[in-house]
């Protein structure tokens, strides 16, 4: 079975002197729980799992009894190996972080041989827990989409198939029947995460609205919209703060984000035009209907799908590091993607197919000139080269 880098990263952050709470988040299905599997095949010691993935989320004593169990556990442990405990979609569970910080201080003052790691699939609720509680008694890993290279080595993906079927391993063997892997993608991914982490675990007034928000982003991978144009086509809309804060949902559950206007000043970008950007291209061609011989036929389309996969390769590949990200656009002159750190500010134009302009990326230069410019598609960049490189690490 193919083994993701995180498996090592946590192995290692378990061995490390200072003992930490672990804590997996990343969207669903992208094999946290399988990690979480490999890292207890490689533990020394015993291991207790649990999942709190049921259709009824369980009260703060599911937490405690198997954390008092794991405790017994380690009691009696005659050598010098821990126990492991993993909890896996602990995000479920209400008031999990005032209970873990509790249970997990208690394991540090009387050094008792027991480790944790907490698996969630709800970024939202999983970091208001730790900010909110938890703080110096955590490391968190981010556990992505699979990105090109993975999927090329454990499934012996080409480039195309990738960008068109996304990065979702357990789809991987369906891809032969289009219908069959569109209706696994919907109903085994798309309706678990919008049912389970974003309507059973968030106050969502209009259920149909959220759905056909995320329709729409389907139908516009990595297109401006406007909230008054998203009104236009949206039934039951109700106002533009309303789509707004659904857009925030979605991003949640690792589904769409809106990428906002960039300029100098906060203040300036409040109320921009969203760039929408689906964070695994699965999730549109799954919607679409299109075959990927159909996709693969239309420039255009396909050329928004690459840009799309651009876009979502940054939001899984940059979350190591504090950064923002952004679209460009004055007029008629647009610029694909900006990226800022604490240090520098990328400006990325994506170019597939036939040459295109570069003008916006010009205009982007002369008026933000300590910019550092990335062309992907062409000039710095080649797409393949572009997928297999970690921005964090390369740029």
């Amino acid at each position: 079975m193919y083994e993701r880098p995180i498996v090592t990263e946590i192995l290692d952050g378990l061995k490390r002197k200072k003992k930490l709470l672990q804590i997996i988040t990343g969207p669903r299905q992208v094999g946290k729980t399988t990690a979480s599997q490999q890292i207890a095949e490689k533990w020394q010691g015993e291991v207790l799992a649990f999942s709190a993935d049921s259709p009824i989320p369980p009260g703060p004593e599911w937490i405690q009894s198997n954390w008092e169990q794991a405790k017994r556990v380690a009691d009696k442990q005659e050598n010098n190996n821990e126990v492991l405990l993993i909890l896996d979609e602990v995000q479920k569970v209400s008031g999990w972080s005032e209970i873990v910080k509790l249970l997990w201080d208690e394991i540090v003052r009387h050094n008792t041989s027991l480790q944790v790691l907490l698996l969630g699939s709800s970024s939202l609720l999983l970091q208001k827990g730790v900010t909110e509680s938890l703080t110096g008694r955590f490391f968190l890993y981010h556990c992505n989409h699979w990105q090109y290279p993975e999927m090329r080595e454990a499934f012996d993906w080409d480039f195309d198939t990738w960008i068109f079927y996304g990065g979702y391993p357990g789809a991987a063997d369906f891809i032969g029947d289009g219908q069959v892997w569109a209706d696994y993608v919907n109903n085994s991914l798309i309706e678990t995460v919008m049912a389970k982490d974003i309507l059973q675990l968030q106050t969502v007034n209009k259920p149909a609205l959220l759905r056909h928000l995320f329709l729409l982003s389907c139908g516009a991978p990595a297109q401006i919209l406007s909230y008054n144009k998203m009104l236009g086509q949206l039934h039951d809309a109700g106002n533009t703060t309303t789509l707004a804060h659904y857009l925030k949902l979605l991003e949640s559950a690792y589904l769409v984000s809106g990428l906002e206007l960039f300029k100098r000043g906060k203040l300036k970008r409040r109320g921009s035009s969203p760039k929408l950007i689906l964070w695994n291209n699965a999730l549109i061609n799954s919607v679409t209907g299109l075959s990927f011989e159909e996709a693969r036929a239309d420039c255009s389309w396909w050329g928004r799908l690459v840009k799309n996969a651009v876009g979502a390769h940054l939001l899984n590949t940059l979350n190591k590091q504090p950064y923002s990200m952004f679209y460009w656009r004055e007029r008629h002159l647009e610029v694909d993607f900006v990226v800022e750190t604490a240090r520098e500010t990328w400006v990325i134009e994506v170019k597939s197919g036939k040459a295109q302009t570069t003008r916006g990326m010009s205009k982007f230069m002369k008026l933000y000139p300590e910019s550092t410019p990335l062309l992907v598609g062409a000039g710095s960049f080649e797409l393949e080269d572009f997928f297999c490189r970690q921005p964090v690490t390369e740029w």
